[in-house]
């Protein structure tokens, strides 16, 4: 098969999916994409420029990977009539009515419609967990209320029927050859790998890191992630309480010194308000880093019930910030144990992309020889 892969954001998840697919894939995937950032640009004026670069291209393409960051009404009218009958399945990194916004900014229902619409256009709808399809799903009754469409047509019916819940595949076999070194720590670490951004929630990472503080609990701290958002306060903060008790600050491009700072982790927080799936957390926990997640979001769906919380050893899962404390003050003082290795990489062995790539080229394979038809008609 041919595969067009069509992605206006060339970032962050976004990238890892789109080369995962490029570079496991038994397929041909060809690609267009663009890297300028910019949401409304991506969403709205970058059409043009991606349809162009599809219709330069000589393949006969069997099936289109649209990106959800995609205008693919607009797209498809601009490449007409030539993907009009090809399958379209669009990937749910996320989506424009429930995606959090920064203090102060407003949502542009603009983007939700034409997220909307493309949604309706694409055949398949791939969403990284069912706690993003039933969030988006529960705002799209109150979006479309105010929407002079259609009475008669059952928009949410339609959506969930042609949407599947697929875990986007991981980079984990490179960390194997990366030796464990947190038998060699003084004292615990505890790692902080994802986004230093609002919906990540960092006040209340640092607030109950002050509080094991004040008690002298021992730790240190490895304060990794993407850095290339407005930085909140707090971090500037952590460098002056925490000083020295830091062995790492600031976003790890080179992936072996990245596994090398998981393997030296004991435990890996989330304090996330918002996520649909966070690759930085399971990439710690494969690397033997204890989590503790929040009893919400996604990870209830990721992580097997039986360690939620465990007997033997410390929770997994925590309901409130007085929890997530209690716990890691355990933790790290040694009244509870972490979990083993080998435990810690069942909850995601199976997502590596030695075995997702195989589910992923089936379903594009068994959507070319049996299209799905679109609400509208199309094939």
């Amino acid at each position: 098969m041919n595969i067009l892969a069509v992605e206006p954001f060339y970032f962050g998840s976004h990238k890892a999916f789109l080369r995962g697919i490029e570079e496991h894939s038994s397929h041909s995937v060809y690609t267009v994409k663009l890297d300028e950032k910019g949401l409304k640009w991506r969403m709205q004026g970058k059409s043009v420029r991606l349809a162009h670069a599809a219709q330069d291209l000589n393949a006969e393409i069997d099936l289109l990977l649209i990106s959800s960051m995609t205008n693919l009404p607009a797209f498809l009218a601009l490449t007409s009539p030539r993907f009009a009958h090809t399958p379209k399945v669009m990937v749910m990194h996320e989506n424009q009515l429930t995606q959090p916004l920064p203090e102060g900014e407003e949502r542009d229902t603009t983007l939700c419609y034409t997220n909307y619409l493309s949604m309706l256009a694409a055949d398949v709808l791939l969403f990284t967990s069912q706690f993003h399809l039933e969030d988006m799903l529960d705002a799209l009754p109150g979006f479309l209320a105010n929407l002079q469409d259609d009475p008669t047509f059952d928009a949410m019916e339609t959506i969930r029927a042609k949407s599947r819940i697929m875990t986007p595949g991981l980079e984990l076999k490179h960390f194997d050859a990366i030796a464990d070194t947190r038998g060699q720590n003084k004292h615990p670490v505890v790692v902080w790998n994802q986004r230093w951004q609002f919906d990540r929630n960092p006040a209340m990472f640092f607030r109950v890191m002050n509080r094991l503080f004040d008690i002298d609990c021992p730790f240190e701290l490895i304060l990794a992630g993407d850095t290339e958002h407005d930085k909140p306060a707090e971090f500037d903060q952590a460098v002056d309480r925490y000083g020295g008790m830091i062995s790492h600050m600031g976003f790890v491009d080179d992936p072996q010194r990245y596994g090398e700072l998981l393997h030296s982790g004991d435990v890996v927080v989330s304090t996330a308000t918002y996520e649909f799936f966070c690759v930085s957390i399971m990439e710690a926990i494969y690397c033997g880093c204890h989590p503790m997640v929040p009893n919400r979001l996604h990870y209830p769906e990721l992580i097997p019930k039986t360690l939620h919380k465990p007997l033997l050893h410390a929770p997994v899962m925590y309901e409130t910030e007085d929890d997530l404390f209690r716990n890691l003050r355990d933790l790290l003082t040694g009244k509870t144990r972490p979990l083993p290795k080998n435990s810690l990489q069942s909850i995601n062995q199976h997502l590596d992309w030695s075995s997702m790539s195989k589910r992923y080229d089936e379903m594009f394979a068994e959507l070319a020889k049996n299209p799905s038809k679109s609400v509208f008609g199309g094939g």
